[in-house]
């Protein structure tokens, strides 16, 4: 399979998406209102950025790619 091409910006929102869920999923998170929120606003930005506009994106290859460079970014840190 060819890899995807995907901006940085991209994975980076989808790394941070994964560290604030990863964040809520703990037994008693501290501040959970503002890392819900901060999850739906990564959201919004993942769903809404300027690359799944492009014509030529093959999203649902896309997307799983997105998720798998995202979780790896996340565990490298």
């Amino acid at each position: 399979m060819d890899r995807v091409a995907l901006p940085h910006d991209l994975v980076l929102l989808q790394a941070a998406w994964y560290r604030t869920y990863d964040a809520l999923a703990v037994s008693r998170p501290a501040r959970t209102a503002v890392l819900r929120r901060r999850l739906y606003a990564l959201s919004a930005r993942l769903l809404w950025h300027p690359y799944w506009s492009r014509p030529a994106v093959a999203v649902p290859a896309a997307r799983a790619e997105l998720r798998r460079r995202g979780r790896a970014l996340e565990r490298a840190r």
